[in-house]
């Protein structure tokens, strides 16, 4: 069999192309070069560069044909183009999972079978299996990493079955440290080479200055929320109430995330099932029941974050022996205006970096942003109100199945794991599957559901299929 390794680098791929190399398989490297613009990136050289030298030297030295593919004009429009139309709307993206989608898996698999390649492999750690399904026919099951520290299969979540058929991974088996002793072993040039950050194939940038290229800065209003707006908001009261009355026993749910470390992942201090990375089969905190009559557009309200709609009135006053006139905002028990800020398409739930807004005894974070009338809501403290969520909605255009076989159909529930962004431990959720869409129902408070995000659901160490908030 012939195989085309998508040659980066770095370590991973590397040592990918050395194992298939040594296990007999016909292999040749092909480098993509993506992305041309050095400006967009914090250090300002032409990262590619040296990345395709580092590849070539690899590929010679396991003795592999070398390839170069230029891919950056299908990028600009299957990727950069999705991001920044994502943002101008005030959603947050992923771009990885996209470059997986539309280029590693789609562009650069096309070039590899011009190449006479039969299949294309990449240094992502994950697995992949092959079943016989009831007609015969193969069936493929995308596996979670050995190594929980390194698994990447949530950046594989969009792939499909065509695409997982003509696919290999060879250190989905591996842990990292195994990878780099077999690359110095090997004597290979990218054993020492760290690992890349930042946007898939552009590299570690701005984001806003980034954005800026094609996004225009306007100045708005920076909110801050007070927790006396959620005592007395109807809508926030009744998720309470409608949250609390699905629950098996009646007993109260959490409606704030219990701690957040600093790399953003939410820990419990609740404990953590035998198998993180596994689907978790106690009974449910929520009736199934109860969920199961909630209708679809109780379910839509639950989903939809919340609205803030803060309004600020200016007074004047006399200030100074001169009792010179002067405005300023009247107090208001749910908020104050606490800033500026340069452009509400910049800004993402959660976000914590960038605010520059002073004099309080906690963290600042975003907990929600409106393009439409370029306003920030920012929240102090990791248990603001307004980072938690429980529920989220994809429509039904933007539903994915890795696992055909495995559609729901409306009206069914089931229970998965859930996670919504790389390196977040998998959450127990309900998939509620309606006409409208599929809606996921946390146990516990999410952190930062953002629309635009990545949901993908696991069975065990299956990754079953993903959407967009």
């Amino acid at each position: 069999m012939k195989v085309c390794v998508g040659l980066s680098g770095g370590v991973d791929s590397s040592v990918a192309a050395l194992l298939l190399k040594q296990q007999g398989y016909d292999v040749l490297a092909m480098f993509m070069q993506n992305w041309h613009d050095a400006d967009a990136t914090l250090h300002g050289d032409c990262e590619w560069e040296e990345d395709r030298f580092v590849a070539e030297m690899v590929a010679r030295k396991i003795g592999i044909p070398f390839y170069f593919i230029d891919l950056s004009k299908e990028y600009r429009r299957r990727v950069v183009d999705y991001m920044f139309d994502e943002y101008a709307h005030g959603r947050t993206p992923n771009p990885d999972v996209l470059c997986n989608r539309e280029i590693k898996f789609d562009a650069f698999l096309e070039a590899a079978r011009k190449l006479g390649a039969d299949c294309v492999a990449t240094g992502h750690y994950c697995r992949k299996e092959m079943l016989e399904g009831p007609d015969g026919q193969p069936v493929y099951r995308l596996l979670a990493g050995e190594d929980s520290n390194k698994d990447q299969s949530y950046f594989l979540c969009q792939l499909t079955q065509e695409q997982l058929a003509h696919t290999l991974f060879p250190i989905g088996d591996l842990d990292k440290a195994e990878v780099r002793r077999l690359a110095a072993e090997a004597d290979l040039p990218s054993a020492a080479k760290k690992d890349s950050q930042g946007i898939c194939f552009v590299g570690k940038v701005d984001l806003p200055t980034f954005l800026k290229q094609k996004l225009q800065s306007v100045e708005g209003d920076v909110i801050e929320v007070f927790d006396a707006w959620y005592q007395d908001s109807p809508e926030y009261r009744w998720k309470c109430a409608c949250l609390e009355g699905l629950t098996a026993d009646g007993a109260a749910l959490r409606m704030v995330t219990d701690y957040i470390g600093d790399n953003d992942v939410v820990r419990s201090v609740h404990g953590e099932p035998d198998h993180e990375r596994g689907c978790d089969r106690a009974a449910s905190v929520y009736d199934f029941d109860k969920v199961r009559a909630l209708s679809d557009e109780e379910l839509l309200r639950l989903s939809t974050p919340l609205k803030y709609d803060l309004q600020f009135e200016t007074e004047t006053y006399r200030s100074g022996k001169h009792h010179v006139k002067k405005t300023r905002w009247k107090a208001n028990p749910y908020g104050v205006i606490a800033g500026r800020h340069e452009g509400a398409q910049f800004y993402t739930v959660g976000q914590r970096k960038g605010l520059n807004i002073g004099g309080h005894a906690l963290p600042i974070f975003v907990i929600a942003t409106d393009v439409e009338r370029n306003l920030i809501f920012v929240g102090e403290g990791h248990s603001h109100k307004g980072l938690s969520r429980h529920c989220a909605r994809i429509a039904p255009d933007e539903i994915h199945w890795i696992r055909e076989d495995l559609r729901m159909a409306p009206g069914e529930i089931r229970r998965y794991r859930v996670r919504i962004r790389y390196r977040q431990p998998l959450q127990d959720a309900l998939l509620i599957c309606r006409e409208g869409g599929l809606f996921i129902l946390f146990e516990e408070p999410q952190r930062g559901i953002t629309p635009g995000q990545f949901a993908a659901w696991y069975d065990r160490d299956e990754l079953i299929g993903s959407g967009v908030i």
